[in-house]
């Protein structure tokens, strides 16, 4: 019997699932098993941004090692058709406040755009009865960006 494989996904392909997409999973090295979290992100064209909160196994995690892996899916309810792409890389902290300050808005941007609920909020350390704006106005979380993707798999079965 011969092994189907799943299709790569050409470079415009999986740059559109990024630039569609908004959320994704991050592995970091844990302990004995990776520690996997979902994160919210923003993609400039070149770098994708996440928000992440000042605290939790992440910070830990990130702190003993920034050497990441990131997902990014889509699918149907039923599977029938499904795209991802995996990258491996390293996350860094965003130290330039102008910079940390224009990545934050593009996070409201993301937030007010795609409607997403209030209670997200909560995530990036924040009340779900504040305005998305506080994002910008209070640094309750770090701004990572991943960088020197080493290795890159996108795949599809459409």
């Amino acid at each position: 019997m011969e092994i189907v494989k799943i299709p790569r996904m050409e470079k415009k392909e999986y740059d559109l699932l990024i630039e569609e997409g908004y959320i994704s999973r991050i592995a970091f090295q844990g302990e004995k098993y990776p520690y996997i979290a979902p994160f919210l992100y923003v993609f400039d064209g070149k770098f994708l941004y996440f928000l992440s909160t000042k605290y939790g196994k992440k910070i830990e995690y990130f702190r003993k090692s920034p050497y990441v892996s990131v997902e990014v899916e889509r699918y149907t309810s039923d599977l029938s058709c499904y795209t991802f792409v995996t990258m491996q890389g390293r996350l860094e902290e965003v130290e330039d406040s102008i910079e940390k300050k224009l990545i934050r808005e593009q996070f409201i941007e993301l937030i007010t755009e795609k409607h997403l609920s209030k209670n997200i909020l909560g995530a990036l350390g924040h009340s779900p009865e504040d305005p998305p704006e506080v994002i910008a106005r209070e640094e309750r979380s770090l701004v990572w960006r991943l960088i020197g993707v080493k290795d890159l798999v996108a795949l599809k079965n459409l």
